[in-house]
């Protein structure tokens, strides 16, 4: 039993899945200070239904993975379930999320979530295979699930409000990806893939993974400036971790990337969009109330 829940979560690619259901809930909260049964049903719907989109592709990539030493563990090419056991896990996940969401942001929300599995499972997961800079139309993708948790705590999508959001996470998980391949990216070739790393220089790619990180904090700064926030210290939060995240990145601009490390950097743009979301969600639960308190 033990090792077939260890293969479900590995198929939902559960570290994934649960971020992005807390980018739903982030979503959520921005909307509203006041906390319904709806988010538990939206968030775990989201769980669910990104779990299934990630099964599903685990089941269409584990030809590639078995390829790259990253990914040849993995339940399928390792051999550890079949093709048909994951096929069955994928409607599980898929059938029980879609049903979840459904009933937890209606008919909008439901068809949202589809869009971002249609997205992900048949537009970026085989635009991939051809392009080195499928990344940019797959970050789509990241955008939808906070949209999803607005929607679900009253909003609507036609909100202004939403578009900041949205922008948000969409623009950060560029620099995120591609510093994931200037670490593997000799992999993804090998696997068959077209990297950016074949086409470019680690210093060319350094600069531009820099351009991304500029566009990443003047989107948070926008965000402070324009989305749906009114703590001053959220606000001030923001833009110190914005300051904090360009000045990280600098050595990332040297003439020589003998020395770098992509894996840390990748660790340090985590930890700012943990920070940017800690910052959303505190200004919803406490900030607000408390700065209310002194006016």
């Amino acid at each position: 039993m033990k090792s077939r829940l260890s293969i479900w979560l590995e198929l939902g690619k559960v570290r994934i899945t649960i971020a992005v259901s807390v980018t739903t809930a982030t979503g959520y909260l921005l909307y509203t200070t006041s906390l319904g049964a709806d988010i538990l049903i939206t968030v775990l719907g989201i769980f669910l239904l990104a779990s299934g989109a990630s099964s599903l592709n685990h089941i269409q990539e584990f030809r590639y993975d078995s390829k790259m030493d990253r990914t040849r563990n993995r339940p399928l090419p390792s051999g550890r379930i079949t093709v048909t056991g994951a096929i069955l896990v994928t409607l599980v996940y898929s059938l029980s999320g879609s049903i979840l969401l459904y009933f937890g942001a209606g008919l909008p929300g439901l068809l949202l979530g589809a869009l971002a599995y249609f997205w992900y499972n048949i537009v970026y997961t085989y635009l991939k295979r051809i392009s080195p800079w499928a990344v940019v139309p797959g970050s789509l993708i990241g955008s939808i699930p906070p949209v999803i948790g607005w929607i679900s705590a009253g909003g609507s999508i036609t909100d202004w409000e939403v578009i900041p959001i949205a922008a948000f996470f969409f623009i950060w998980q560029v620099p995120h990806f591609w510093l994931l391949i200037m670490k593997y990216g000799k992999e993804y070739e090998s696997a068959g893939f077209p990297s950016l790393s074949g086409s470019m220089t680690e210093v060319g790619m350094g600069r531009m993974v820099f351009f991304w990180v500029i566009g990443t904090a003047l989107t948070t700064i926008a965000f402070s400036l324009i989305g749906p926030l009114n703590s001053l210290i959220s606000k001030a939060g923001l833009w110190i971790a914005s300051a904090w995240l360009i000045f990280t990145f600098l050595p990332i601009l040297k003439k020589s990337l003998s020395m770098f490390q992509p894996g840390k950097y990748f660790m340090k743009i985590n930890y700012f969009v943990l920070l940017v979301v800690f910052f959303m969600c505190l200004d919803k639960l406490f900030l607000e109330n408390i700065e209310n308190l002194f006016n």
